[in-house]
């Protein structure tokens, strides 16, 4: 599973204005001139900041045209420091050992963003409270005044030192897991790098790499638990402070989630445990009698038969942007202009490396528009499908960035993992670029409906803890290992085989940087994968018109609520444990035979 990480928006006051349904036809994205700071402001310090905040925060507004002016500079205002921020973020991921980087990240949340938080709840109390308000359409800012009027309950002055350690303490998972690596046959190898040696035809060698590689996962173990648990603590307190039982209850409030509730992501997990775990074990069977096992190991499910090579869909991340850029073409030209434009503005970082951290995602620049994709490919089928993830995700960013505000650009997770995951299944039928034997090509689509139905189980798994771990934050380790693995085992298919490997299964929530960066930002990608399919549907009966759905919607940027966004690409906002089951009866049906 790819993780794609979203910038943690470092304020939200400044609502779209205004909004076009006009569908960007040109890739040719500009950085917008700025009329309220310099041209060459750059954010360094506080001291050189604070001015305009307080600008925003004590300018008189008179009229409704004072009021769209004071907007359009607050939105300027946020995309210059989000912006830098992302930026900051970016380079430290790219570079975990150097100190410098890591320095300037830490600098930026400790001594900036604190000191923008009481100016930012002053700016959005400023907006509610202003008389002209009332005069602006109250249809299209709907979702931009819900937002910041849930943005003025949850402020409390308290949390500021604490999402400020929260986010310097979010960032140790990465360094430490980006110092992982493992000796293979005499070479080092990152985590990621290693994980090629499960598709080896040799089992004595997959089941030595796998086991190397939990083994160096177990090294960091208790350093993992312990950050873990701090941060637990930390978010718990977060909730007590603002009016809240637990962590849970106040980010489905922090997260926007209005349109729907933590008995539905239940349900959701009741629809995949009924109707895609059976699905799993029939893959799972699959595999088995393919490889000729009469036991299926962890270490075997990436595995091929004797005398069938492992797909090498590339041999550089150079390499997989050229052939990732023949295939959005041929899909659709904008797609390809879309990654052509960021090539141009060296706005890819996508081969691993020792020192890098894991993952892989696209960073929004909320001014300059054009996105940054960073992953760690080392040349598989998966990293394909990450590329065409992330890449869905930058179309995203272009489509949404000709809409006026920054606000206005931040379109819900929900709907933005639709954006990637349905990139991944419309780009299918143009993999021939990768895979030129037709065999080959076969097994690719193979592999990614398989991935459709076998991620959907280890979703539901960490939705489902991250809902216990943050209904008991007080649970000790051992706590933790116990329900960790009564829902792991859960939601495991019955067809693999994981005897004696406890000690490993135990801690394989750790290798989920969601858990430790983004709480509770994973069940998206099911609510999402459930959308992509549905968007899939539509390209099966009708290519141009799936396709015209997908541009119109991701043009809307969050101009209207999460039901009406899905309602705009022709889908509908279900995760019931009926819809699931329709759905994975559609993919498996699409599976080659």
């Amino acid at each position: 599973m790819k993780e794609t990480i979203l910038p943690a928006f470092i304020f939200h006051f400044s609502p779209f204005t205004f909004y076009t349904t006009m569908i960007q036809s040109s890739a040719d994205i500009k950085k917008p001139g700025r009329h309220f700071l310099p041209e060459n402001f750059q954010v360094t310090t506080w001291e050189a900041l604070e001015p305009y905040f307080k600008d925003l925060s004590e300018r008189p507004i008179n009229s409704k045209p004072e009021l769209e002016q004071w907007l359009r500079d607050s939105s300027e205002l946020e995309s210059v420091v989000s912006e830098d921020a992302c930026w900051r973020q970016v380079r430290m991921t790219c570079d975990t050992e150097n100190k410098t980087l890591t320095e300037a990240f830490t600098y930026f949340y400790t001594a900036i963003q604190p000191n923008i938080q009481p100016y930012a709840d002053k700016i959005n109390r400023k907006l509610i409270n202003c008389a002209y308000t009332a005069e602006l359409d109250q249809d299209k800012y709907f979702t931009y005044l819900r937002s910041v009027k849930k943005s003025i309950d949850l402020f409390r002055e308290e949390n500021i030192p604490l999402f400020s350690e929260l986010s310097v303490m979010q960032q140790q998972y990465g360094a430490i897991a980006g110092k992982m690596t493992i000796e293979v046959e005499g070479k080092e190898y990152t985590l990621q790098q290693a994980s090629k040696f499960l598709e080896s035809h040799e089992r004595i060698i997959r089941e030595s790499v796998y086991r190397k590689v939990n083994a160096r996962r177990l090294q960091d173990k208790d350093t993992l638990n312990d950050l873990f648990t701090k941060l637990i603590h930390k978010r718990h307190q977060v909730a007590l402070n603002a009016g809240f039982s637990n962590y849970r209850d106040y980010t489905f409030v922090e997260k926007g989630r209005f349109d729907y509730t933590k008995e539905d992501c239940f349900d959701f997990h009741e629809g995949v445990k009924r109707y895609v775990l059976p699905l799993v074990d029939i893959i799972n069977k699959k595999k088995k009698k393919k490889l000729g096992l009469d036991i299926l190991k962890p270490w075997d499910t990436e595995a091929e038969p004797e005398g069938v090579a492992p797909l090498r869909p590339f041999a550089s991340g150079q390499e997989l942007l050229e052939k990732s850029i023949v295939c959005f073409n041929r899909l659709r030209p904008f797609f390809a202009d879309c990654l052509r434009k960021m090539d141009e503005l060296k706005r890819f970082d996508l081969d691993s490396r020792k020192g890098k951290a894991p993952g892989g995602y696209n960073m929004p620049l909320a001014e300059s528009g054009a996105p940054f994709i960073f992953m760690n490919a080392v040349g598989q089928m998966h990293d394909v499908t990450t590329m065409v993830h992330e890449g869905g995700h930058a179309i995203h960013s272009f489509l949404a960035h000709p809409l006026e505000l920054a606000a206005f650009k931040e379109y819900p997770i929900e709907l933005a993992e639709v954006a990637s995951m349905s990139m991944e299944l419309f780009s299918m039928d143009y993999w021939d670029v990768f895979f030129a034997d037709d065999n080959d090509l076969k097994r690719a689509k193979e592999h990614q409906l398989e991935r459709v139905i076998s991620v959907m189980p280890w979703i539901a798994t960490i939705d489902k803890f991250q809902h216990w771990l943050y209904e008991n934050p007080f649970h000790t380790t051992e706590e933790r290992t116990t329900r960790w693995m009564e829902i792991l085992k859960e939601f495991s298919s019955a067809e693999i085989d994981f005897e004696g490997l406890d000690q490993y299964r135990e801690i394989a929530w750790q290798r989920q940087l969601h858990l430790f960066e983004v709480p509770f930002y994973y069940i998206e990608y099911g609510i999402a994968q459930l959308g992509a399919i549905g968007m899939w549907k539509q390209f099966k009966k009708n290519k141009e018109n799936a396709l015209d759905n997908y541009m119109k919607t991701l043009s809307l940027g969050s101009i209207k609520p999460l039901p009406e966004l899905y309602e705009s690409a022709g889908l509908r906002l279900d995760f019931s444990p009926a819809y699931i089951k329709e759905l994975m009866e559609f993919v498996h049906t699409e599976m080659p035979a």
